[in-house]
């Protein structure tokens, strides 16, 4: 069977609201984390230098919401009303019915569980919903609090590639992959499922 591709429908959580980019968007974008140096350390992306930038990578992706295989949500939690960052399916693969999930999040936002819920709530809706077998996502070994978000949605360490990847900290990097297979999803109860 094939995935069923609904494309980047509006999810919700306790605290958040996963939705579309609008133009509108841009200046949340910039000022809540595109144009932090500390947030883009570890990802392939530069800090935006003006919110022109930002409206660039907007109106970029806004024509991919007409395709059902393309998923990019804005975060916004519900008690700010504008984007705290971005989480999406980087990668979609429907031969093995799986997805690469990637995100960024503003660091007046780290460690609040706000990533790590968006996370949860995306592990449901692709398993539930589109039916992929495998959710993946992998991250810089120095980056530590990007594996803990992995780890509470659900997703389990498999092992780390040297030298797979490249980020602003310069040249090649490792990559920490985990992943979680829908048999393990499904097999875990309400123990994952419940969190949103």
């Amino acid at each position: 069977m094939s995935l069923t591709h609904k494309g980047t429908v509006t999810l919700e959580t306790k605290r958040l609201i996963l939705r579309r980019f609008v133009p509108e968007d841009a200046e949340a974008m910039y000022k809540n984390w595109a144009n932090d140096p500390e947030v883009a350390k570890f990802l392939t992306w530069p800090p935006h230098k003006n919110v022109s930038i930002s409206e660039e990578v907007i109106n970029s992706c806004v024509p991919l919401y007409e395709k059902p295989d393309h998923y990019s949500w804005a975060i916004v939690p519900k008690d700010f009303g504008e984007p705290i960052g971005s989480i999406a399916a980087v990668k979609v693969d429907d031969a093995i019915k799986m997805v690469h999930i990637g995100y960024a999040i503003g660091a007046q936002w780290w460690r609040k569980g706000y990533t790590s819920e968006a996370l949860t709530r995306l592990v449901k809706f692709f398993f539930e919903e589109v039916g992929v077998n495998r959710i993946e996502s992998r991250h810089d070994p120095r980056n530590l609090n990007s594996g803990k978000v992995m780890e509470k949605a659900g997703l389990k360490y498999e092992g780390t590639l040297k030298e797979a990847d490249r980020n602003n900290q310069g040249g090649f990097c490792d990559a920490a992959y985990y992943a979680i297979l829908a048999k393990e999803y499904f097999k875990s109860g309400e123990s994952i499922r419940e969190e949103e």
